[in-house]
């Protein structure tokens, strides 16, 4: 049974600045989606692909707190580098993920990579929050970086496209990330009339980004830059590429 579609929600009108390096349409809570309804997602920033120039004052966010809650950095376009107060550093580039377990509490702190900000170019991520159960809200800091090359690879057949599992599985291919509830985090790319099927529990919140192209899914048309929220019925969700970006 295809899985129910709830509401299609357009890209909010203006994007916010995080810091002075993350220009970010703001889809939970900011687009009346409420972190109950989404749980265990708490926030979903997307900052659509955007030239922020070249620069030698490197752009981001200064230190701050984070505390019970995981921020998973999905890396489109451009490259991000971070520190925290445990020691902790990495840089991102596009297609890597950043999953970091705040858990007890950490001062963090991220901004545009160095070789990056100097030469400028488009920028393009996606940062999800993802609470932690009460029980493991103050585990010890720690970080996963996942390169693209340590993603689950799933070619879809007849040439329809790739699915880069980052958590969860994919018609039996895992994600290498851990996760402390069941999460299934894919990064679906369809060629032109590409089409995939995902299997997904009735119970499940579950929810699409589009960030580029459109798509018509479970009969549906839904736009480029929207987000599309899925009632929690049926378990099977169609997915085919109208239009390419």
């Amino acid at each position: 049974m295809k899985k129910a579609i709830e509401r299609i929600t357009p890209r909010p009108a203006k994007p916010g600045m995080v810091g002075d390096g993350f220009r970010v349409f703001n889809f939970i809570p900011g687009a009346n989606i409420s972190q109950r309804r989404i749980s265990p997602f708490l926030m979903l920033d997307f900052n659509a692909a955007y030239d922020f120039g070249p620069s030698e004052t490197v752009r981001g966010v200064d230190v701050h707190p984070h505390k019970g809650f995981e921020t998973v950095t999905i890396a489109y376009k451009g490259s991000v580098a971070h520190h925290d107060s445990t020691g902790n550093s990495g840089i991102i580039h596009a297609g890597d993920v950043q999953w970091m377990t705040a858990g007890a509490g950490i001062l963090h702190k991220e901004y545009h990579e160095e070789a990056f900000s100097k030469k400028g170019g488009p920028f393009e991520m996606v940062q999800l929050w993802v609470n932690l159960p009460k029980k493991d809200k103050t585990a010890t800091p720690h970080y996963q970086p996942i390169t693209a090359a340590q993603m689950g690879k799933v070619e879809l057949p007849g040439n329809n496209g790739l699915v880069n599992v980052i958590a969860g599985n994919f018609n039996g291919t895992q994600g290498p990330a851990a996760t402390y509830s069941p999460v299934n985090l894919f990064d679906i790319k369809l060629n032109k009339d590409g089409e995939a099927t995902i299997a997904v529990a009735p119970e499940h919140n579950t929810a699409l980004l589009l960030i580029n192209g459109s798509i018509e899914v479970n009969g549906e048309k839904a736009a480029e830059h929207s987000f599309v929220l899925f009632k929690n019925e049926g378990d099977e969700i169609n997915i085919k590429a109208t239009e390419m970006q």
